[in-house]
């Protein structure tokens, strides 16, 4: 088959949907790959590199669309390069057909197969293809670098023979895609960085990547997970006491991150004029949701304001834009993930399985019908956590008695093993001759002792494993020691054997565990 990728027609859009190096990739699966005349001139990909790579260059777009078969671009089409569509041709490209139903029903009636890439399920075979979390990966990365741009100061903190610089706060509301970029960006440059989110299993998330998660202590258990990888719409109560939360962090923040935003829905409205006017001088607020009204009461789409008070707001919708050459290389191999699943015998032939979740969730109009909306994946995208259950809070009455009964019930433990280990050596010295039983004596001691010792040693400084065997080649250290100047040549060799023996072990043990903490320091 006969694949192209157009010039973007959208004012100021910089990205391609095919790079020399994906265009190599397709000609393995068996197609023939055009390109339109300078398509990849903002993003740093030139013609001549094109033509290196075996593509074909051709003049404009419809010379494009009359010579191939499958389309591919980034930005939805416009209704002049829809009735540059026929029948039987396929588009690949971000549509947002629940917004463009006017569009899906021109390329309806045109006969073309149109395939959105905003459309691939969010399940775990098709995260090769998720050109959403693609192009929300580099967003959260730019916003922080555009929040550092307007930012006055340093995000990291400094000690200077000038003076103490302390680190910038960065607050990050909604840690999915594009949030956990922001996150990971921000800690890595020094900030201090805290983060929101309404659903309860991405708080590991955000702490593992050193980040703080800001705990909202609501009453109700809401899991704000829903289908698709998305937060569910949060209820008023929780929506109240969010807010709160956010006025309350407000003063603090140097840079505010948000980042909630559902396809296909408005953005609601997290970080509220007042909180703008709590927020010092300087500060930044960068909204990634500014193309579906913004998450901030005075964000502007595609504009950089400032507040009355001196605050920053950015409200650029073009983020993946502004970092073409990255934004095209990874859009552009998840293009070619979806080729590789449309040709499956990598013989440029297409094989359109509608019974694939992956190709019919994405596909929107297919031989002259509307296939939107797809039916829900067999697999959820994330499951719901459980919920946790909190331990019950004891009285201080209840947690006496508890106290009382633990203290008492160790209490006649020892007592117990006490006596019954009394009774056992008297019993034994009845028998037993007095050499024999001043040896056993300090036997039992240095074993009782040393158990003691090592077990009460926290096994963070070595494995426990290592510490029970390190007692017991200790006692036999001594042991044999106290037996290696006996008179018998026999006792003698035994002896020196396992003082040999024992040494090996605790010695390698220790060089083990020398080993395994070298693992967790930096080179």
């Amino acid at each position: 088959m006969k694949i192209g990728a157009p010039r973007e027609q959208f004012d100021g859009e910089a990205r391609v949907a095919m790079t020399p190096d994906s265009a190599l990739q397709l000609q393995k699966l068996g197609h023939e790959c055009f390109v339109e005349a300078g398509a990849g001139a903002k993003a740093g990909f030139a013609d001549t590199a094109y033509a290196a790579a075996g593509v074909t260059v051709l003049p404009d777009a419809a010379a494009l669309y009359a010579a191939v078969d499958i389309v591919a671009k980034v930005r939805p089409p416009s209704e002049a390069e829809v009735d540059l569509l026929r029948s039987g041709q396929t588009l690949i490209s971000f549509f947002y057909p629940a917004q463009n139903g006017a569009l899906l029903d021109r390329a309806r009636d045109k006969g073309a197969t149109v395939i959105a890439m905003d459309m691939v399920p969010r399940i775990s075979r098709a995260q090769k293809m998720d050109a959403l979390s693609s192009m929300a990966n580099i967003a959260g990365y730019r916003a922080v670098i555009e929040a550092g741009n307007n930012f006055g100061r340093f995000f990291t903190g400094q000690v200077t023979a000038a003076g103490k610089v302390p680190p910038a706060k960065v607050l990050v509301v909604g840690a999915g895609v594009a949030g956990l970029a922001a996150i990971g960006t921000a800690t890595s440059l020094g900030a201090i960085t805290y983060a929101f989110d309404v659903r309860p299993e991405v708080a590991e998330q955000i702490e593992s990547m050193g980040a703080e998660f800001v705990f909202l202590d609501f009453e109700d258990n809401q899991d704000g997970a829903a289908t698709g990888g998305y937060a569910a719409p949060s209820s008023p109560e929780f929506r109240e006491k969010q807010l709160e939360k956010f006025r309350e962090l407000a003063p603090d923040m140097d840079i505010v991150i948000t980042t909630a935003l559902i396809p296909g829905r408005d953005a609601p409205k997290l970080w509220l004029e007042d909180m703008v006017k709590a927020m010092k001088p300087g500060s930044v607020v960068v909204d990634l949701a500014a193309e579906r009204g913004g998450n901030c009461d005075l964000t502007v789409p595609d504009q950089k304001i400032v507040s009355d008070n001196g605050v920053t707001i950015i409200g650029y919708t073009d983020f993946p834009s502004r970092m073409a050459a990255q934004s095209s290389t990874l859009y552009s191999t998840n293009i070619r993930h979806m080729l590789t699943d449309l040709t499956p015998a990598k013989d440029g032939v297409i094989n359109h399985n509608m019974e694939d979740d992956v190709i019919r969730g994405a596909t929107v109009t297919h031989a002259g019908e509307i296939t939107f909306p797809p039916p829900p994946p067999k697999v959820a995208a994330i499951a719901a956590a459980r919920p946790k259950e909190r331990p019950k809070e004891l009285t201080p009455e209840e947690r006496r008695a508890a106290e009382t009964a633990a203290f008492r019930k160790q209490t006649v433990n020892q007592v117990t093993l006490l006596g019954v280990g009394a009774v056992l050596l008297l019993g034994l010295g009845l028998v037993a001759p007095a050499s024999f039983m001043q040896h056993f004596i300090v036997f039992v001691l240095a074993v009782f002792v040393g158990f003691q010792v090592i077990w009460n040693v926290s096994h963070s400084l070595h494995t426990p494993l290592m510490s029970v065997t390190n007692a017991i080649s200790s006692i036999i250290i001594l042991g044999a020691l106290m037996q290696v100047g006996s008179g018998s040549f026999l006792v003698i060799l035994l002896s020196a054997l396992a003082i040999f023996m024992a040494g090996i072990n605790i010695f390698g043990g220790f060089l083990v565990t020398r080993r395994m903490l070298a693992m967790f320091q930096k080179s």
